[in-house]
C-alpha cells in the first residue's frame, strides 16, 4: 500500500508569509499582521502597512524595512530578526534554492558563485567556535527544510540514491537519466542528494520527462563532453545548463546536497535545491520525505550509510510501515560492497522483509518499486 506523506502543520504554515504578494493579499485581507511570521521579504516599500496594520505577536525574519517602520513595528510587540549584511546566503529564506540562483555568476568561474561563496564562508567558519556562525547555520538548515516540508506535502517522493563517480557518457550514468525520467512520467516526485554523478542523472531524467524521447538522448551526448566536474566544476556546470538552455521548461525534481561536501557541487537539473550545512540533517531529511521508496544505485561509503540510515526506521517502524528499497546491480551489493547480505538478514522475519529487493539491471528498478508497493 502507498504510504502516506507526513503533512506538515497548515495551520502555522498558513499563518507564514514568504512573499510580497502575500504580504498584501494578509494585510487587504485582515489589516492585522498579528502572530504571522513574516519571512525573508524586503518591505522597504511597505512602511505606510507597516505603520498602521496590528503587528502586536509578529515575528519578521530577515525582512529589510525602513528604521521608521522597524522602531514601530517592535514598539508595538513585534519581535524583528534583522538581515545579516555580508554573508553568501540568506539564513531565513523562505524557498528552496532554484539551479540559477546557486550558479549566478557562473560565467565568471564557477568560484563566483553563490554556492562556492556560501562553501567558502563555510569552511571558514566551521571550525572556530564562534556560536554566531553555528547559529546562522541551524537557523539556515531549520528554514530550508521549512521550505522543504511546503514543497512536498502531498507528493509522492522517490529517492535515487547513487554516487558522485558515476560519469556523464556512460550507461551506467544513461539508465540512472532513464530510470529518473520513467518514475516522472508515472507521477512520482524524484528526490536525490542533489550532486553529481547518479544524482545527477535521475535528476535529468526527471528534467526529460516531459519531451520526447530523443531529447534526452541528444542531452546526454551534449553532456558527455564534460564527463566529471573534477577538474573543472565551471565546465561540468556549463554543460548542463547548455541543456537547459536548448530544452527550457523541463520536469520538477529536487535535490537536497550539502556544504559539508563543498568538492561536490549540486547538479543543475533539479528544479528545487535544499541544500544544508548540516549533512546529518540533510541525510535523514532526504530519507525520511521519500515516503514512496528508495532506489539505491551502486555507490561508495555514502550510499552504504543511505542504505542502512533508511533501513534502520524500517527495521523498527519508528515512521510507520516499512518503505520500499530497491538496490541496483547484484554485483556490486553483494560481492564488491556487499550491503545486500546484511539488509536481508536484518530483514528476516520482519515487516520489511517483504518491502526490499535486489535487482540485476537499472531497468528492472521501477518494476520492482512498483512490486513492493504492492
Amino acid at each position: 500500500m502507498d504510504q502516506t506523506p507526513a503533512q506538515p502543520n497548515r495551520a502555522a504554515h498558513d499563518r507564514e508569509i514568504e512573499s510580497l504578494a502575500e504580504f498584501d493579499e494578509v494585510v487587504a485581507a485582515h489589516g492585522t499582521l498579528t502572530r504571522f511570521r513574516v519571512q525573508a521579504v524586503d518591505l522597504t516599500a511597505r512602511t505606510d502597512q507597516l505603520l498602521t496594520a496590528d503587528t502586536a505577536g509578529a515575528v519578521f525574519l530577515g525582512c529589510p524595512m525602513e528604521p521608521e517602520a522597524a522602531a514601530h513595528v517592535r514598539s508595538a510587540g513585534a519581535l524583528v530578526f534583522p538581515p545579516i549584511p555580508g554573508l553568501p546566503f540568506d539564513p531565513y529564506r523562505g524557498f528552496a534554492y532554484t539551479p540559477d540562483e546557486l550558479f549566478a555568476s557562473l560565467d565568471d568561474g564557477y568560484e563566483a558563485t553563490p554556492d562556492a561563496r556560501a562553501y567558502a564562508w563555510f569552511q571558514r567558519t566551521k571550525a572556530d567556535g564562534d556560536v554566531f556562525a553555528s547559529m546562522l547555520r541551524a537557523v539556515h538548515d531549520d528554514s530550508v527544510s521549512d521550505a522543504l516540508d511546503e514543497l512536498l506535502a502531498g507528493a509522492r517522493v522517490v529517492g535515487v540514491m547513487g554516487g558522485h563517480a558515476m560519469a556523464r557518457g556512460t550507461t551506467e550514468y544513461a539508465g540512472a537519466a532513464r530510470l529518473g525520467r520513467e518514475l516522472t512520467r508515472a507521477g512520482f516526485t524524484v528526490a536525490t542528494g542533489g550532486g553529481p554523478g547518479a544524482m545527477e542523472a535521475a535528476n535529468l531524467g526527471a528534467y526529460a520527462a516531459p519531451f520526447a524521447d530523443g531529447m534526452l538522448e541528444e542531452a546526454l551526448v551534449l553532456l558527455a563532453k564534460a564527463p566529471s566536474f573534477r577538474p573543472s566544476v565551471t565546465d561540468w556546470a556549463r554543460a548542463a545548463f547548455e541543456v537547459r538552455t536548448r530544452w527550457p521548461g523541463g520536469g520538477e525534481s529536487v535535490g537536497i546536497p550539502t556544504w559539508f561536501y563543498g568538492h561536490e557541487p549540486p547538479n543543475a537539473f533539479a528544479a528545487h535545491i535544499a541544500k544544508y550545512f548540516t549533512n546529518a540533517i540533510r541525510e535523514d531529511g532526504l530519507l525520511a520525505r521519500s515516503t514512496a521508496g528508495v532506489v539505491f544505485l551502486p555507490g561508495a561509503a555514502g550510499t552504504v550509510q543511505e542504505i542502512f540510515d533508511n533501513a534502520t526506521p524500517n527495521y523498527y517502524e519508528s515512521r510507520g510501515e516499512p518503505t520500499p528499497m530497491v538496490l541496483v546491480d547484484e554485483e556490486h551489493w553483494t560481492r564488491r560492497l556487499p550491503a545486500w547480505p546484511l539488509l536481508r538478514s536484518l530483514a528476516e522475519g520482519r515487516a520489511m522483509e517483504s518491502r526490499i529487493s535486489l535487482v540485476d539491471r537499472i531497468e528492472q528498478a521501477p518494476e520492482a518499486l512498483k512490486r513492493l508497493r504492492m
